[in-house]
């Protein structure tokens, strides 16, 4: 069974980073595209980054320049890196693999983790 195990939220101060990690295992994961989505309270879920087995990626409009996606083939494990933290970033961030051309399609979810940004 494939499973996606997200790690690294938390509470953090406005202007201030995390790293979160999602490690994935029943699966090559050198041949999937990996994504990082977010859902806050109320809210639909949203794309925040997502990186192709080429290593290609994008941004959501909200988190360029501040986020970093990226991968680690031989560790199985996709990273995201949030630098100047706003409370509007407050979610449970999941970890998603899927295909190349629509993240969206395809693939398995992790269970997600919290992220809270305070003022």
């Amino acid at each position: 069974q494939v499973q996606l195990v997200e790690s690294g939220g938390g509470l953090v101060q406005t202007g201030g980073s995390l790293r979160l990690s999602c490690a994935a295992s029943g699966m090559i994961f050198s041949k999937s595209a990996m994504g990082w989505f977010r859902q806050a309270a109320g809210k639909q879920r949203e794309l925040v980054a997502t990186i192709t087995r080429g290593g290609r990626t994008n941004y959501g409009d909200s988190v360029k320049g501040r986020f970093t996606i990226s991968r680690d083939n031989a560790k199985n494990t996709v990273y995201l890196q949030m630098n100047s933290l706003q409370p509007e970033d407050t979610a449970v961030y999941y970890c998603k693999s899927g295909s190349d051309s629509n993240i969206w399609l395809f693939g398995s979810w992790g269970q997600g983790t919290q992220v809270t940004v305070s003022s």
